[in-house]
């Protein structure tokens, strides 16, 4: 199943509430005949966007391929999080990794959200970006394993994370559901298509060449790559892969690695004086479930929940009434309010929830499985891979060196033993273990 084209009309953004609240950029050519580049970049998601920004800034000759319109996936419709450090917290990557190199990821990912900041403020990006990202549960133990966290940052890190009792964290969100958190006001939120938009005008300006409706068909590795679309044939000296969840079966040696899932996320109508029912300060919010509930506020005033499952790779005929479970779960008190708009978006993850950063040739990189973590991420990985391309690969080697190991049974046994571990998560949510 190609998952460009499962879920999707050719060439449109879906009918998300981000679509409506953007100035969609006019569309870019679609690749037609020959083209030559010194760097072919596939995928016009974050990662590929600031890959091209950072390339054509350092004056190479960029072109990137884009099956639909730039910020189509996953980058113009996640829950908008700029998230501290990586997909897994510091105590895990020590564990992982050692306490030295788990450092260096930290590091890393402080990197990730200033250069974030960076490129919103240099290149006037204007996608609401606002501080703070608050963590919950939704049970005793999930509660002081977040507080012990906050200290560990707190005594070995240097890094300041507020602990929430049940009384505190119900003063910020008022749901009857969480007992206590922690709120982190070094992350961040935005509108992830504006950011992605903005990211991509940056990179058009600064004279990279993009490509839309160009969907890649088969790329053929050797001195010099030769990468074919659906409108024609592109010769680069070196190509990065920036697929994410959508990469299929171009790459298999990633797509042992890599796992495309969907998740989901509702707008409702604007609430006016409720949005005090919801969150009393403009922080998104995410709990400590597997199947991971998260949400914000818009700018306008509008509660945007994410959550739901979906075990297959199509999405499902009503999303509303899928996400609308888990939000009722959360805050019942707004049973009586209307949902605007419903849509999906497919992500990537890896069995240790881990970025893949890998070298798959000489002149063949690639960048993905940001696991629900991709904001900052991916925008990060972009850059490194820049300097990777350049030769200047200290970053990106540190991110290479992470142990992302391949699902058992690769690409074929990735969805079932996926819906297996959610089915388990899922009830292990519900019993309150």
């Amino acid at each position: 199943m190609d998952l460009l084209f499962s879920n999707d009309r050719r060439g449109e953004y879906p009918q998300s509430w981000y679509a409506a609240t953007s100035e969609m950029l006019p569309p870019f050519p679609k690749l037609e005949g020959e083209a030559r580049a010194d760097v072919c970049i596939i995928g016009g998601g974050y990662t590929g966007l600031s890959a091209a920004l950072h390339l054509a800034e350092a004056g190479l000759d960029v072109a990137l391929l884009e099956a639909h319109r730039v910020g189509f996936g996953a980058s113009g419709r996640n829950g908008g999080q700029l998230g501290s450090g990586q997909r897994q917290d510091q105590v895990s990557l020590e564990k992982m990794v050692g306490e030295g190199n788990a450092r260096v990821l930290w590091d890393l990912g402080e990197e990730a959200k200033g250069l974030c900041r960076e490129l919103i403020a240099k290149h006037e990006i204007d996608c609401y970006l606002r501080d703070g990202v608050a963590w919950c549960g939704s049970n005793k133990g999930d509660v002081e394993h977040l507080h012990h966290y906050a200290a560990h940052m707190g005594e070995t890190y240097g890094y300041e994370i507020e602990a929430l009792d049940r009384d505190a964290f119900h003063a910020l969100c008022p749901s009857p559901d969480y007992r206590g958190g922690v709120l982190d006001m070094g992350a961040a939120h935005l509108h992830p298509l504006r950011f992605a938009l903005g990211l991509a005008k940056a990179a058009a300006d600064a004279g990279a060449r993009i490509y839309e409706t160009s969907h890649v068909e088969s790329v053929e590795q050797g001195r010099e790559v030769l990468i074919h679309t659906n409108g024609g044939t592109l010769r680069a000296g070196q190509v990065i892969f920036a697929c994410n969840g959508y990469l299929g079966g171009l790459e298999p040696k990633v797509a042992a690695k890599v796992m495309p899932i969907n998740n989901f996320i509702v707008a409702t109508e604007p609430l006016g004086e409720r949005t005090r029912e919801v969150l009393t300060r403009d922080v998104a919010v995410a709990d400590s479930k597997f199947v991971v509930n998260y949400f914000r506020l818009s700018h306008d005033g509008r509660l945007l929940f994410g959550g739901g499952e979906s075990y297959g790779y199509r999405f499902p005929d009503d999303i509303k009434a899928l996400v609308r479970k888990p939000m009722l779960e959360i805050f019942p008190q707004l049973e009586d309010v209307r949902l605007d708009y419903a849509w999906g978006g497919t992500l990537a993850i890896t069995m240790k929830r881990l970025p893949l950063l890998a070298r798959l040739g000489p002149n063949v990189l690639t960048a993905s499985g940001y696991s629900g973590h991709g904001v900052g991420t991916a925008v990060h990985a972009g850059r490194l891979l820049a300097e990777a391309v350049r030769g200047q690969s200290a970053g990106f080697d540190a991110m290479a060196a992470l142990p992302v190991p391949g699902f058992p049974g690769g690409a074929a046994l990735r969805a079932p033993l996926l819906a297996l571990a959610m089915s388990w998560y899922a009830l292990r949510d519900r019993l309150g273990v």
